[in-house]
């Protein structure tokens, strides 16, 4: 047993000292994929390996192709660094190798997602009486969110999904704002809806769903077996739909409204932005992030449902050899997975880290963060082409051919790493603020970064 501390010992001080080096490491790096690959490859050896060596063939393997996603300069996707807490939780969660199936196969870590399920609708404004699933991300949240729509929609007209499946079902009508993110419609093709069904609802100046155009989606069809999909944090500009109104127009039509709020939802955590989603308590179902905005280590998700029985019914099943199984709805008969890791005990970590106010003061940094960085690269002369409403910056530097080459130079520096876009026909540079470790230090030495690199492209570009 000392030589498994010792090794677990090994591989945390590895990974602390890792995440020590984040705020100076070059944040993404030119990478030779093929050394990479031989680095890893190799016929699989017939002999043991002392778990020493392994681990140290691992570290020296990993170490030039990994990416400080987990840093304060990582801009490029809406991720958050794991939070110290929720990392140790983590570490302890892959010790102790729990189940998550249900009560009997761990009843710590079902007693860890129900505390936590409680935390996050209370900061959410979630109705308490919601069913929680904790799920790996918002795909599976949004996949879990549909198919409780799916039933209920299918089984108010006398069509029982579960048993008969699609094939003679009455048709479902599915409305989603044009500028959805695509996990709603790998969803639909998950659940056998298809994207064909989907009837778009063109979006607002700053990507938020037109309302006037979603009532009159809606009048246009039959009411009942609709599923409309509502958005808290478009994925580029970070706008939210007005969620209490179109709910509200939703349920007028007899339809069920599911919100993809993967990032977005958190604005409700904080009173400086919670009136963006407004109304969201008025929804059927919400699928959002936790390794995004809560800096939860990957991977962690919420699938909320205000239906219990219903997310139950899409979700769970039973068999004979499953003790405890059929009682009441938790662990895996709210998500699509039966082995589960315990992922609940770094998101009670993490929530018990922050507390509310801290949660908020996450938020709240990270909004005036992208508010900073809009305002740096504007003073630059760089467009800044939304409104920066939460944590999602878009920025021009020209023509589609030079903002990609700004991208291209920025990810190849290593001071910040932004994603490229294309939002509205034209190429963008997208900034997502999402790290709770991000300061006001990190943005400007990101903007420098970015006005120093699009200079040069600038005189590269002259004849």
């Amino acid at each position: 047993m000392e030589q498994l501390s010792h090794l677990f010992r090994l591989a945390a001080d590895q990974a602390a000292g890792y995440r020590r080096s984040l705020p100076d490491r070059p944040v993404g790096v030119p990478v030779d994929q093929a050394a990479l690959t031989v680095a890893f490859s190799g016929p699989l050896p017939s002999a043991s390996c002392p778990p020493e060596q392994v681990l140290a063939d691992l570290l020296a393997a990993a170490e030039p192709g990994l990416v400080a996603s987990a840093g304060p300069r990582y801009f490029g996707f809406v991720v958050g660094g794991a939070l110290p807490a929720a990392t140790a939780a983590d570490i302890l969660a892959a010790g102790w190798d729990q189940l998550a199936f249900n009560a009997v196969t761990s009843p710590a870590a079902i007693a860890a997602e129900a505390a936590a399920g409680g935390w996050l609708k209370e900061l959410l404004g979630v109705p308490a009486s919601a069913s929680v699933g904790f799920v790996t991300g918002a795909q599976a949240a949004n996949t879990a969110g549909l198919a409780a729509a799916r039933h209920q929609v299918l089984a108010d007209a006398g069509w029982d999904v579960e048993r008969r499946g699609l094939l003679g079902a009455p048709p479902i009508r599915v409305i989603a704002g044009e500028e959805r993110h695509g996990t709603i419609d790998r969803s639909l093709r998950l659940l056998g809806l298809g994207t064909d069904v989907v009837e778009p609802v063109p979006a607002g100046p700053n990507g938020a769903i037109d309302l006037a155009a979603l009532r009159a989606v809606l009048r246009a069809g039959s009411p009942g077996l609709t599923i409309v999909c509502l958005q808290a944090g478009n994925v580029n500009t970070g706008a939210c739909d007005e969620l209490r109104e179109a709910c509200e127009l939703v349920h007028r039509h007899g339809g069920w409204a599911h919100v993809d709020g993967a990032f977005g939802l958190w604005a409700a955590a904080s009173p400086t932005t919670r009136h963006l989603v407004d109304g969201l308590e008025l929804a059927d179902s919400w699928a959002c992030d936790g390794h995004k905005w809560l800096n939860l280590p990957y991977d962690s998700a919420f699938a909320f449902c205000a239906r219990p029985d219903v997310h139950a019914a899409a979700m769970s099943y039973a068999a004979a050899y499953l003790v405890g199984s059929g009682g009441a709805a938790v662990g895996a008969d709210l998500t699509a997975e039966s082995s589960r890791r315990a992922r609940g005990f770094a998101v009670w970590a993490g929530l018990r880290e922050l507390g509310r106010d801290g949660v908020a003061a996450v938020v709240d940094r990270c909004c005036a963060l992208a508010r900073r960085f809009a305002e740096g690269l504007s003073a630059a002369g760089f467009e800044v082409a939304n409104e920066v409403v939460l944590n999602q910056v878009l920025v021009g530097f020209g023509d589609d051919a030079r903002t990609d080459r700004v991208v291209a130079a920025v990810q190849a520096d290593g001071t910040c790493w932004a994603g490229g876009t294309t939002w509205r026909g034209r190429r963008l540079m997208r900034l997502s603020v999402s790290n709770a470790t991000t300061t006001e230090a990190d943005v400007d030495r990101s903007v420098a970064a970015i006005t120093r690199l699009a200079g040069a492209r600038v005189r590269d570009s002259r004849p």
